[in-house]
Formats: C-alpha cells, sequence, structure tokens
C-alpha cells in the first residue's frame, strides 16, 4: 500500500514505522510544501496526519487515515470520504500526569520567583526573612481534574500516590473506573463550583468541543481559591483568555501553568499571547509540549503501524474515530 506520512513529528520515528508495518511503499511528505503534499494526499491509499484541511480531505480517496494523536479537531474528518476509515492514538497520558505533578511541586515551592531571587543575588527564606511563606507538602493539598480520560486517570494515580486528595468533575460520573478507587468525589460538570471552591489546584484535562469552549471564564475563576493554581494541559480555548490575564495580574488565583493556548505558534514564533502570560512571575509557560516524550511517540508509531496492518488484512483496528453508519461523526474523547 501507498503510505503517505504529512506529520513531521512521526516522521522522525520513521524506521519504527517501517520495521512495524514492511511491505509498503511509504511516502513521507512533511518537509514539501503544502502544494506536494495535496498532491501526495490526494494519491494515499493510507495517510498518517496530525491535521487535515478540508479542501484535502475532499481531494483524499484513503481508505484509511491515522491521526498521530488524540485530539481529531485538527482534522476535517467530515469532509473525508463516507467509507473511510479513521483512527487516533494517545500513549502521552503518562508523560502529560508527570508535566501536572512537576507544576504543582514548582508552584508550592515558588520554584520561578525564588529561582528570580536567587538570580539577581537574594537569598530569601524563613532563616533569613522571617515574614517569608513556608510552603505545603503534597499531602496537604487537594487536587480537582475537570474532565477524567486518561491523562485525569493517570494524573490521579500518580498525585493521590504522593498524598494528595483528588476530587473530579465529568460528563459521566458512572463511567469512572481505575481511578475512582483514588478519588475522594467524581460528581457531574454541574458540580464545577463545588469543584473550584475546595482546591489548591485545578487541571484542565478534557477535549475542546461546543461544550467546553469558554468553560473557565470570570465567573470560574473568582470561585477558585485565591492560592490556586490553574493547569491547562487541554486546549487553550476552554479558558477565556482576558478572564484569566484579568485574574492573575489582580492576584484573583494563585497562579497558572499553561502548556497549550489560543493561538498557534509560527514556526518558532510564539503566538502574541505567550508573551505577556510569560511575564507574569506567578505563570509557567510551556510550548504544549506535556506530552512530548520519546515514549509517548515511539508507542504511538507502534500502534499507528500496526494499525496500517490490520486494516491491510481486514483485522479490527484499535481506536476507530466514530460508529455507526456514518465513521465521520467523531465522538469528543471523553471527559
Amino acid at each position: 500500500m501507498r503510505i503517505v506520512v504529512t506529520d513531521p513529528i512521526i516522521s522522525r520515528f520513521a524506521s519504527l514505522l517501517q520495521e512495524t508495518a514492511p511491505g509498503n511503499e511509504w511516502d513521507f511528505v512533511a518537509a514539501l510544501s503544502p502544494e506536494a503534499q495535496s498532491e501526495a494526499i490526494a494519491r494515499a491509499e493510507v495517510l498518517v496526519c496530525a491535521k487535515l484541511s478540508a479542501r484535502d480531505a475532499a481531494a483524499c480517496t484513503a481508505g484509511f487515515v491515522h491521526i498521530t494523536g488524540s485530539g481529531a479537531d485538527r482534522v476535517a474528518i467530515a469532509d473525508l470520504p463516507i467509507e473511510t476509515v479513521v483512527s487516533r492514538t494517545s500513549h502521552h497520558e503518562r508523560s502529560i500526569a508527570e508535566h501536572i505533578l512537576m507544576a504543582v511541586l514548582a508552584h508550592q515551592r515558588r520554584l520561578l520567583s525564588v529561582t528570580e531571587q536567587m538570580r539577581s543575588g537574594k537569598w530569601r527564606s524563613v532563616a533569613t526573612e522571617t515574614n517569608t511563606a513556608l510552603h505545603r507538602t503534597l499531602d496537604e493539598l487537594t487536587i480537582g481534574f475537570v474532565g477524567l480520560g486518561g491523562i485525569g486517570t493517570e494524573a490521579v494515580r500518580l498525585c493521590t500516590g504522593l498524598g494528595m486528595t483528588a476530587v473530579a468533575v465529568r460528563r459521566n460520573p458512572a463511567t469512572t473506573q481505575e481511578a475512582h478507587a483514588n478519588l475522594k468525589w467524581v460528581k457531574p460538570m454541574g458540580a464545577l463550583p463545588e469543584l473550584l471552591a475546595v482546591c489548591d489546584v485545578v487541571v484542565l484535562c478534557l477535549p475542546l468541543t461546543d461544550e467546553t469552549r469558554g468553560l473557565m471564564g470570570t465567573t470560574q475563576l473568582e470561585q477558585m481559591r485565591s492560592d490556586a493554581l490553574l493547569i491547562n494541559v487541554s486546549r487553550g480555548d476552554i479558558v477565556d483568555e482576558e478572564a484569566l490575564y484579568e485574574a492573575l495580574v489582580k492576584g484573583e488565583i494563585g497562579g497558572a501553568a499553561l502548556d497549550v493556548w489560543w493561538e498557534a505558534p509560527d514556526g518558532t514564533d510564539a503566538p502574541e499571547s505567550v508573551s505577556r502570560f510569560a511575564a507574569l512571575p506567578h505563570v509557567m509557560a510551556t510550548p504544549h509540549h506535556s506530552g512530548h516524550a520519546g515514549q509517548t511517540f515511539a508507542r504511538r508509531a507502534t500502534e499507528i503501524a500496526r494499525n496500517i496492518n490490520a486494516f491491510k488484512e481486514g483485522r479490527t483496528l484499535s481506536n476507530i474515530v466514530g460508529s455507526g453508519p456514518d465513521p465521520r461523526a467523531a465522538p469528543p474523547l471523553p471527559l
């Protein structure tokens, strides 16, 4: 089969893909012009991509499209031929869970501000300045998860394993399984105000949908504790940008750890929103890299290749997007 790969990240694992799914014609086109990529997409029997425009989707005749991540919001699935089968993959849960834990610890130990003080030659601790705040240990903290899919479940496991108390809200609490034993409680999304009021850390780990866009606005930020940390590892648009900036500037919340943003970068140039948030002393800013462990992509490449083998041989595929007569109807990821 002719397999076209447009994703530059998964292309770094070309050898693993080819070794796991041998006997195919692999075409890695990420470095080509958009026009050349479009031509390749139109000829593909299998397409491996992170994003796909409506125009390219309409011209694509591939029988199988494999998205290289868990989110389908950048792939125009609705414009693909109705018979095209679409799968996605994840394997980033452990890496993102560790990122969440890192942010919690950095916030509690005031890592950013203390490092800046040391750089300027200042040694401020309770031993030298009696009004210096004491930090808390993890077993004193309550962490709340807004959304409880694979990322939330793994983060609950890590955080509660170190003594944190965890609570959560999700669309369907009845689907909570392995994480439930480690949660103090899990409630429907309507209990979000309760979660915000009791948590020292609030983690957003849910997909961007019409339902979740702008979920965290002025009202919700006012419901958070004044020393609480907001961590967003989902999508920027789940948070109202202006409301968050105002809350941080006014000190209405304790800080934010932002791994996702409201705009896309232009090459290596960060979006404008990054500069003003990163300039705030209580903001941790990262370039959407919380899931970028080598393990994440090696496992993704392996699953993609195995799914290609299964498609070629007519076997069952993993992580198919949608169900029923129209596979283009992609359901949101679990909350």
